[in-house]
């Protein structure tokens, strides 16, 4: 029996590790076309090729979802090789935390442009693609930190809440024929704190990761569940988080 992933044209930011990672190793084995997309080349390269060697279907492009026209590129490159894009999962994100009192503009700015400004850029160029072939599913990975606000990461959460807001308006604005789901991940092993610029919030985040943190892999079930639904199912929100976060 086929898998309803089986086929689709999947691109997938964020690729080169963590959910990223996780989500193409599991799509790929289930069938999907795959477009990777990442910042750094060379992890990207390297899961591409290991995807290609298992039998795979797989492109990966050097892609910064901060540039619109990478974004744009990053479509066309599924349109031309694939012929279609069918689902677009936007993974990339960054998370410089800090204390609002360190003042740290630039990366306030820099987590608006990735986690923000990325998503939309995204959103710019699928639904064009999704409207003329009258489906097609976003995927917005999102976070628990924009559903449980704490010190720290105030600034971080409200990039998650705005793409939470812009998920959910997209989903309403969607109509008959296309999805929209946003996943909700709490603790997850990633590479995530290396973005942290406090040392202090830093080591934190990462001994609570130590300590909790369950596996990319979890998230990457997630996606592939609301993806393999039927066409009239639209998995709307998912919260995955370990059984010892609050």
């Amino acid at each position: 029996m086929k898998s309803g992933i089986t086929g689709k044209v999947i691109i997938i930011t964020g690729a080169s590790s963590g959910i990223g990672e996780a989500t193409a190793l599991l799509l790929a084995e289930r069938g999907a076309k795959l477009v990777l997309a990442a910042r750094r080349p060379r992890p990207l390269a390297a899961l591409a090729d290991r995807l290609a060697a298992a039998g795979g279907e797989v492109l990966y492009a050097a892609t910064d979802v901060a540039k619109r026209a990478d974004m744009e590129a990053l479509v066309q490159l599924a349109q031309e090789r694939f012929g279609r894009l069918d689902v677009l999962v936007s993974n990339a994100g960054i998370a410089p935390i800090s204390p609002l009192d360190e003042l740290r503009v630039e990366d306030w700015e820099s987590m608006i442009d990735v986690n923000v400004k990325g998503l939309l850029y995204g959103i710019a160029a699928a639904l064009p693609v999704f409207r003329r072939q009258q489906r097609g599913h976003f995927v917005n990975v999102l976070s628990t930190a924009g559903i449980s606000i704490v010190p720290t990461m105030a600034v971080y959460a409200g990039t998650k809440n705005a793409a939470r807001a812009i998920t959910e308006g997209l989903r309403q604005e969607a109509g008959p024929h296309l999805r929209v789901t946003g996943i909700s991940p709490g603790f997850v092993q990633t590479n995530l704190a290396d973005s942290m610029s406090n040392a202090q919030v830093q080591a934190r985040i990462q001994a609570q990761m130590g300590a909790i943190a369950i596996p990319p892999a979890s998230i990457a079930r997630a996606i592939a569940f609301a993806i393999e639904q039927p066409d009239t199912v639209d998995v709307n929100e998912l919260v995955v988080r370990p059984t010892a976060q609050i």
